[in-house]
């Protein structure tokens, strides 16, 4: 009997066509996860340009007002006690989600920092531009199996622009949400403000307004394979205790997650949810991820620290299980995937990558409105330096 990834050629087993050696450009791009099994590819270790920070209502600043410092309770072998529940839904100002933001924050920032950016004038030209959360997805996609995904796609002076758009179901399930999930997702941000002071050695308040529009966002580079990335997402907070206190290296980011008492409860978050703590924090080299456990009544029983470089571990042995290289892999072919589909340098033509689970990832191409999503006022800005570089200062300057 042949094993899964071999063909049966002329009278002898010969090995599947890898995913790397499929030939590009095609039409659609398988995610079984079999066909990604291999080494792990080349990852570049993260390092941060820059920061953002976005206030109480969601404007946008070029500095770090919003970051926030660790602050966790004694370890004195009592129970936290944290009231995920306090101050919902009186105190809670939710993003409006609604307004489609795009990569909007992201482009404020490299329009700032555009003609410095670490690795010179022409890196950017080269590079794919997008939100740490829209590659956790494609990270995960070979292992979902509820929710699909729609990335847009946009060349633009040489660079490769993503952006998730909102998918037809995930449009309704976000306007049918009902009360206690929306109640879950409060009590989310609610752990982070028992957990988070607004300055080094400070205090924490949970008596404050949890208010989801203000957000401190790291920008990163990095690169996967042989496809550089730029790319930004939200961090909880700070260690100042940290044994280096250069980023990302110092960050820490917070989950919380229901108690598990059994081993199926167990092993269905070790397959499930720790996949997507680990997607999400290794992307940008964040190395530990606090979990706070909380039991029906909402009060948080238990801290536990999960280092994001020993999460497989508790997969590793289980067949069902799931494998970072899979994860790695199948990014890095979507990501070749996308750079040989969008050929044609133009802001305003979109190539929209569609995914829904036990399909393959297909693409379809589309013109300005409503699926065009670089701004006006960045592709003038960038079109602008083409046309009048920023003078090099001289040496009198």
């Amino acid at each position: 009997m042949e094993s899964r990834g071999t063909k049966r050629g002329a009278g002898k087993i010969e090995e599947a066509e890898p995913w790397n050696k499929l030939l590009l450009p095609a039409s659609s791009l398988p995610t079984d996860p079999a066909l990604y099994v291999g080494p792990f590819p080349f990852y570049r270790r993260p390092s941060e340009l820059g920061c953002f920070s976005l206030d109480a209502q969601r404007q946008y600043h070029g500095d770090a007002r919003a970051l926030r410092y660790y602050c966790p309770p004694p370890t004195n072998g009592q129970s936290p006690n944290f009231d995920l529940r306090d101050g919902y839904p009186d105190r809670y100002r939710p993003r409006d989600e609604e307004v489609q933001e795009r990569l909007d924050h992201l482009l404020c920032w490299v329009l700032e920092h555009r003609g410095r950016l670490e690795g010179g004038p022409g890196w950017l030209a080269g590079a794919i531009v997008t939100w740490r959360g829209h590659l956790t997805k494609l990270l995960t996609t070979p292992y979902e199996r509820q929710e699909g995904w729609q990335l847009a796609a946009s060349r633009f002076q040489g660079t490769l622009y993503l952006s998730e758009v909102e998918t037809p179901a995930a449009r309704v399930q976000r306007l049918t949400r009902p009360p206690v999930l929306q109640e879950l997702m409060y009590m989310g941000y609610k752990f982070e403000q028992y957990m988070c002071a607004d300055k080094p050695g400070g205090s924490t308040d949970p008596s404050g307004e949890v208010n989801t529009n203000v957000a401190f966002c790291s920008v990163l580079r990095s690169r996967l394979g042989n496809h550089p990335l730029l790319f930004s997402g939200e961090v909880d907070c700070i260690d100042p205790q940290a044994p280096t206190t250069q980023p990302p290296t110092c960050y820490v980011e917070l989950k919380t997650s229901k108690e598990m008492h059994s081993p199926g409860q167990r092993k269905s978050f070790y397959r499930r949810k720790l996949l997507k703590w680990w997607a999400q924090s290794f992307l940008p080299g964040v190395p530990n991820v606090v979990a706070g456990f909380r039991n029906p009544e909402g009060f948080v029983c238990s801290l536990k620290t999960f280092r994001t470089m020993e999460m497989f571990e508790y997969v590793r042995n289980d067949r069902d299980g799931w494998n970072p290289s899979v994860c790695m892999n199948f990014c890095a072919a979507f990501l070749s995937f996308a750079q040989n589909t969008v050929v044609q340098d133009d802001p305003r033509l979109v190539y929209l990558f569609s995914w829904e689970p036990g399909s393959p990832v297909t693409v379809s191409e589309h013109r300005d409105a409503p699926h065009a999503f670089l701004p006006t006022w960045y592709v003038e800005a960038m079109t602008q330096d083409l046309l009048s570089p920023p003078k090099t200062p001289s040496p009198k300057d």
